[in-house]
C-alpha cells in the first residue's frame, strides 16, 4: 500500500512539473530575457491566486477514508457475521453447520478485503483526476496571463 501511494506522488509530481514544461513562450512584443522572466513569475503567481493550484506544490495525495480493519485487511468483524452467516447456511442445506461457519468466514473476510482494495483505488483516482483538472486550470490561466502581457503561448 505505502508504495502505491509513493509512486502516485512521483508520478503527480512529474505531472505537475511537466504541465508548466508543455508551455512555450514566444517574446512576441521583443521583451528582454529579464522581461519575460519577470513577467513568466508575475504570471505565474497570478495563476496560482486565480486558480488556487501550485505546480511547484502539488497537493499531497489524500489518504483513503480510514476504516476500522484488522492486520489482514480486513473490516472487524468480516470473519464473524460471514461465519453466523455461513453456519445458518450450512445447517440448512448439509446439516453441517461447522463447515458452512468456515466457508462463510473465508468468503466474507474476502470479499472485505476487495471492497477495502476498490475503496482506496477509487481515492486515488479520485486525487489524481483533481490533481490533472489543477494543473489544467493553472497552464490555461499562465497561458491568459502571458498572453495579455504580449506574448505568444502555444
Amino acid at each position: 500500500m505505502n508504495h502505491r501511494v509513493r509512486w502516485a506522488l512521483a508520478a503527480t509530481a512529474l505531472l505537475a512539473a511537466g504541465a508548466q514544461a508543455q508551455q512555450y513562450v514566444y517574446p512576441a512584443k521583443g521583451q528582454s530575457a529579464q522581461q519575460q522572466t519577470s513577467d513568466e513569475s508575475a504570471c505565474h503567481t497570478w495563476a496560482v491566486q486565480q486558480t488556487g493550484y501550485d505546480p511547484a506544490k502539488p497537493p499531497p495525495a489524500a489518504a483513503a477514508p480510514a476504516q476500522p480493519t484488522t492486520a489482514t485487511g480486513t473490516q472487524r468483524g468480516a470473519g464473524v457475521s460471514g461465519a453466523a452467516k455461513g453456519a445458518i447456511v450450512g445447517e440448512i442445506v448439509s446439516g453441517d453447520a461447522g463447515a458452512g461457519a468456515a466457508v462463510g468466514a473465508v468468503a466474507a473476510r474476502s470479499q472485505s478485503r476487495r471492497q477495502n482494495a476498490q475503496t482506496n483505488q477509487a481515492a486515488q483516482q479520485q486525487q489524481q483526476a483533481a490533481t490533472q483538472q489543477g494543473q489544467a486550470s493553472y497552464a490555461k490561466a499562465r497561458a491568459a496571463c502571458l498572453e495579455g502581457k504580449g506574448y505568444t503561448v502555444k
